[in-house]
């Protein structure tokens, strides 16, 4: 399976060097087609992936195949029983989180990372502010223009769904949830929340 580029596989380098820090496990959420995945197991002990749509596990499978320390699961992070009793020194998701309920979603995550570990999610948001969608306008033009020159290619197939909490919401909830957490607004009409567990 080929490589491509597009805003979610931007992010991929900075995961894949928290990956090559943290080393140990690391757990991707939503891991669609396993491009990150992959990535991330030629730096750490082992991969897990987690996504419920079956076709981009069928791919994923596949652009792994042959790699021992990694492993994909067809389910939904929030009741896989395949997850039950894990926990892992890095957890990622790009993309993923606005598909699960937020707050529910970021308790679950935190439960999944070990004592000491870190999560990382790339994320969207939904425009509600002023401040929203002036930051979203001033963006069209550079973002167009990358995309454009790094030649940015659509996942096939994949399931997609709009945001629906605000940068706002995210905060105040990742602020309650896991404190202590960093929420920064990003290139490519994305969004870092970082979050390291306490020992």
């Amino acid at each position: 399976m080929t490589d491509y580029w597009n805003h979610n596989v931007a992010y991929h380098r900075e995961l894949v060097d928290a990956a090559a820090r943290r080393g140990g496990s690391v757990l991707d959420v939503g891991c669609g087609d396993g491009l990150l995945l992959a990535r991330m197991s030629e730096v750490a002990d082992r991969v897990v992936g987690i996504d419920a749509d079956r076709a981009a596990v069928v791919q994923a499978r596949a652009r792994l195949d042959g790699r021992p320390n990694a492993r994909v699961v067809v389910g939904d992070v929030m009741t896989s029983p395949e997850l039950d009793g894990e926990s892992f020194d890095l957890v990622v998701s790009v993309a993923a989180l606005h598909h699960l309920p937020l707050e529910s979603a970021l308790l679950r995550l935190r439960d999944l990372v070990a004592p000491g570990g870190e999560l990382r999610i790339i994320g969207l948001s939904a425009n509600r502010s002023a401040v929203d969608w002036a930051v979203s306008g001033a963006l069209v033009v550079p973002v167009r223009v990358m995309s454009r020159l790094r030649g940015e290619a659509d996942y096939d197939g994949m399931v997609t769904t709009q945001p629906r909490d605000s940068l706002a919401q995210i905060r105040l909830v990742a602020r309650a949830t896991l404190p202590g957490s960093r929420v920064r607004r990003r290139f490519y009409y994305r969004y870092a929340l970082t979050w390291t567990k306490p020992i």
